[in-house]
């Protein structure tokens, strides 16, 4: 049997032109607003209750065995779902994908980039899709390549993690991979916005107000006794974030 993404390797176009029709990008006057939505938080950190003091466990019924709690997507699908200004109730059946993400089709290394607060959250590095497509940018490495090239052209920002220096390299030289879509910005088409990019509303601005200002008063909250403090700070600098 031939390696499984070699067994689709032809039918790429087809599927990115799935992806091309149903992903939905954030605007890049959101991005530039606002960059990284949880610079407190990254895939794998311990969970804490709303005051910082307590860590969240969970009991298996089966096994009674209690285990702490760590986070997943979850902080970084909020923000997603923000930036996009999705309405509530949340449709089905769609998964956040982190652009610069894994790189390990068979998923045995560490994924460092999304362990990284600077980049967990960050909403250039995340597009929204149908869930039945998220194996095919997790896994292949063309399309994932596609992702990063659309996010720096759309965005100007290429991952700066080290794990990832030839790649982004590569995206930030005008590369452009054979297949690209046509609808999706470019070196000779750098002001178009791909299909699905959600518009900049009030809503958002007051979204990202209230975050900021929420990041403000978290800062200055002497009791909270494992807050990342000086992590944050060093998110918001990475970024150059003005909280005032």
């Amino acid at each position: 049997m031939p390696d499984g993404n070699e067994a689709l390797r032809a039918d790429i176009p087809a599927i990115v032109e799935l992806i091309e029709r149903t992903a939905r990008w954030v605007h890049p006057d959101t991005f530039h607003a606002l960059p990284v939505w949880a610079p407190h938080t990254a895939r794998g950190r311990p969970l804490y209750d709303a005051g910082w003091s307590r860590r969240y466990t969970n009991t298996r019924k089966a096994t009674g065995v209690t285990a702490e709690k760590f986070e997943g997507n979850v902080a970084a699908l909020n923000a997603l779902v923000a930036a996009l200004d999705v309405a509530t109730p949340k449709p089905r059946n769609w998964t956040v994908c982190h652009i610069w993400g894994y790189d390990d089709p068979s998923f045995a290394q560490r994924s460092n980039v999304v362990q990284d607060p600077r980049y967990f959250s960050c909403v250039a590095n995340m597009v929204w899709l149908p869930t039945s497509l998220k194996g095919f940018t997790d896994t292949i490495p063309e399309i994932k390549a596609m992702l990063r090239v659309c996010s720096f052209h759309l965005y100007g920002w290429a991952c700066e993690h080290e794990s990832v220096q030839p790649q982004a390299q590569q995206v930030r030289s005008g590369w452009t991979p054979s297949d690209y879509p046509k609808s999706w910005p470019s070196p000779d088409r750098p002001d178009i916005l791909p299909p699905g990019t959600a518009p900049f509303t009030q809503r958002i601005e007051r979204e990202i107000a209230k975050r900021k200002s929420k990041m403000r008063s978290d800062l200055a909250n002497a009791d909270y006794l494992h807050y990342p403090k000086a992590e944050v700070e060093d998110v918001l600098r990475f970024w150059n974030i003005d909280l005032s």
